[in-house]
Parts: C-alpha cells; structure tokens; sequence
C-alpha cells in the first residue's frame, strides 16, 4: 500500500513539474515587439503596421504593434531609450546616428553604437511637389519662397536641407543666410497647406506611390519637378548613401513625364542586445510573407532577398545574419558586428 502510495505521489509530482515546466517554456518564448514608424502620410506606417500584422499572427510568440512616429530620427532615440525594439528608418540618418556625426556630432550618447541592421526595405524617394498654378520649374527656384521641409526632427526634413544645400539654399536661423521660409509639417498638413495655396512646394519623402503625393496631385493642386542632372550627381557625391531614381511617367495622377530625382534606402534596425532567435524569426517572416506585405504596400515590392543589404549602413544583428547566411547570401565584411 505504501508502495503504490509512493508511486502515485511520485506520478503526481512528475505531472506537476512538466506541466509547470511547459508554462515556464511558452512563457519564455513570448516576446512583445514595439514597431516605430512615422507620420501616417507615408509608407513607413502601413508597412510597419502589416509587420506588426504578421508577427503577431503569423510567428510564434510574438505580438506586435506599431506605433506612429515623427520619423527616422526619434525613431533612434526611441530605440536607444529601449522604448521600441524594431524600428523603420533612412539609411542616411541611422548612419549619423551609428557614427556620431551630422545632426549627431556631439550629441550625448552618441555614436549609437549599439544599432544594428536586420534588412533593407526599399527605396526612399524625393518627392519635389509644387503648386500647379506657380512657375517653380527648379528647387532653385525656390528662392525667397515659403515651403515645408517637413515634420520637426523628421528624416524628411534633414533631406531637404541636405538637397537645398547643393542650390545656395537655407531655411535654418543658425546656418547662414535665410533665403527660404519654411512651415515645419507632417505630409497631410503639407498636402493641405498646398490645396489652400498656403505655400508653393513640399518636399515629400517615402515609398512609390506614396499617399500623400497621390492625394494632392489627383486634386490637381500639385505637381511634381525634377532635379536637374548636374545637381544630382552633386547630392550623390556629397551624400553617398544616395542615389539617382526615376519616378516613370504615369505613376501619380496627371503625371504626364518622368519625374528625375534621388533616393536612399529604407532600412529595418534594432539593438544589439536584443535576442538572436527573436530577430531571426522577424528577419525570416518578413520574406516567409513578402505579399501579405505588398498588400499593405507596393514599396515593399522591392523587400526581396536580392535587395536585403542594398544601402545598409549598420553592422547586421546576429539572427540577420544567420537567416542570410542559411539563404546563401554573402554577407560583407563590414556588415558583421565586432
């Protein structure tokens, strides 16, 4: 009797111990994921939105949310302050940030060594829009004009004074002569501001198509210009994580020619310190449901394998690395985290 006594406490404590052994593993597994993005005029929210979609319903123990931000660069610092743990951000600015200089240098806790990249997105375009009813044919034209740059502490908004640079120009109290006013807006405010002709241009960054530009030129109220030849091989030069990009005739409403202009890649980044299984997993699903993300956004018609480093500017996390590396993909020196 006490024998079977025995035994059946002993079969009691072995369930206990592996149903509590379970918990303790599914538990273990479930990660929450914080995803910043940017204003809701642009490309980076409904992409970061489908990604919180299919992390959440997709991957194992994970849920996910996105959250609307003023861009690329609090994105940073919302990284840095560990407040999200997968972030959408331009090339351009993720790479000031990791190294400390541009709108960087001398910044406390910068360089931001810490950043790490998970995979190129696709390409971030400049969008030039003017009033249909003004004479601005050039950027240089711009001169004495009031514009929107964009947001305050927008990647955008470092775009602009990056191209305006190349032209003479500056909107900036503390960076010489103002010869341009500006109006510091999200692309929707932008967009309204041109409807009312409130100001004569926008500069507009994302993802092709990107709403904001569909909205106001299917209104008529806009139009898009191009760079010209000279001053694009000048921005690359200067600012080389751009690139040439042709807007082709047709892609917006009442867009009768191609539209000439520059672009720089869009990138997915996190920290180091975040787990190699859980960027792995993200890393994979991300091409596992490449269409459930061309659903939410025809930019991401670019996210493909072939274009995974295109523009990376930041040392690859680790489960990056691995999914790349389990795909065949040579992955360059400067690109592995020392």
């Amino acid at each position: 009797m006490k024998k079977a006594t025995a035994i059946l406490v002993t079969v009691v404590l072995l369930a206990i111990c592996l149903v509590f052994g379970f918990s303790v593993q599914a538990e273990a597994t479930t990660y929450r994921v914080n995803i910043a993005t940017a204003t809701t005029g642009g490309a980076y929210y409904p992409i970061g939105n489908a990604m919180a979609q299919i992390w959440t319903k997709k991957v194992d123990g994970v849920k996910a949310a996105a959250q609307s931000t003023a861009g690329t660069p609090q994105n940073v610092e919302l990284m840095m302050n560990e407040e999200v743990q997968i972030a959408l951000g331009q090339n351009g600015i993720c790479y000031y940030a990791f190294n400390g200089t541009g709108t960087y240098e001398g910044k406390k806790g910068f360089p931001a060594k810490s950043l790490r990249g998970i995979t190129a997105l696709y390409p971030n375009v400049m969008h030039w829009v003017v009033a249909s009813d003004s004479d601005i044919a050039s950027v240089a034209d711009l001169r004495g004009q009031k514009i929107v740059p964009g947001a305050v502490a927008s990647a955008t908004e470092v775009n602009t004074r990056e191209m305006l640079s190349v032209y003479g120009l500056n909107y900036m109290q503390d960076a010489g002569e103002v010869n341009v006013k500006a109006d510091f807006v999200g692309y929707n405010e932008a967009v309204d501001l041109l409807k009312n002709r409130q100001i004569v241009a926008s500069h507009i960054a994302g993802g092709v198509p990107t709403a904001a530009v569909l909205d106001v030129l299917s209104t008529g109220a806009a139009r898009l210009i191009s760079l010209e030849e000279d001053k694009i091989i000048e921005i690359t030069e200067k600012y080389p994580w751009y690139f040439p990009y042709t807007i082709k005739a047709g892609t917006y409403p009442k867009q009768e020619e191609d539209i000439h202009t520059i672009a720089l890649s869009n990138i997915l980044f996190t920290r180091a310190d975040q787990p190699e299984e859980l960027i792995y997993m993200l890393t994979k699903s991300i091409y596992d449901y490449h269409d459930d993300l061309v659903s939410a956004h025809k930019a991401t018609q670019n996210t493909i394998l072939e274009n995974a480093l295109n523009g990376m500017t930041l040392p690859l996390h680790p489960g990056s690395v691995k999914y790349y590396q389990e795909q065949g993909i040579d992955i360059p020196a400067k690109l592995i985290a020392q």
